[in-house]
């Protein structure tokens, strides 16, 4: 097993990385006291529930749209779910293809990934998280960024 992790400050502990070609998160150095991102959103409750209503507005987006047109919603349901509590620190790996390879070719330029995280925020804040809180989701998937637009070859 080979790991490639990465880690920045703003992240408060968790190491990010892609171990036999997966992406996974690890809290390290955390203060065991201090509830991880996952468990400060709600845990697992809030996840299932935030999947849904996110894409009902990413699927009402006329510029989103399209690019779900032939996708199963409950694979890509599942594959958010897992990629949501990875990222924010829960007890899941996430499963899917790698960022690049799934995104790869879509077509996928800054501004759609600006639009698809600014429906994260508004369902977020709907969902009753602080705008820190929504800031620090935004903060951790702005780190794949690069690999959803195809800008990390």
């Amino acid at each position: 097993m080979r790991w490639l992790a990465f880690t920045a400050p703003d992240l408060r502990g968790v190491c990010y990385g892609f171990k036999d070609g997966q992406l996974s998160a690890l809290r390290h150095g955390m203060n065991p006291d201090t509830p991880s991102l996952y468990e400060r959103l709600g845990g697992e409750d809030m996840i299932s529930a935030l999947i849904p209503a996110f894409y009902v507005r990413v699927l009402a987006d006329p510029g989103l749209a399209p690019f779900f047109s032939h996708t199963a919603l409950d694979k890509l349901h599942a594959m958010q779910r897992e990629f949501f509590v990875m990222a924010t620190g829960g007890p899941i790996q996430y499963s899917g293809r790698p960022l690049a390879h799934a995104h790869h070719g879509r077509g996928i330029t800054r501004q759609h990934f600006s639009q698809f995280t600014g429906h994260l925020v508004e369902t977020l804040l709907d969902m009753g998280v602080t705008q820190e809180e929504a800031d620090e989701v935004i903060e951790r998937i702005n780190l794949m960024a690069n690999e959803i637009t195809g800008t990390s070859y």
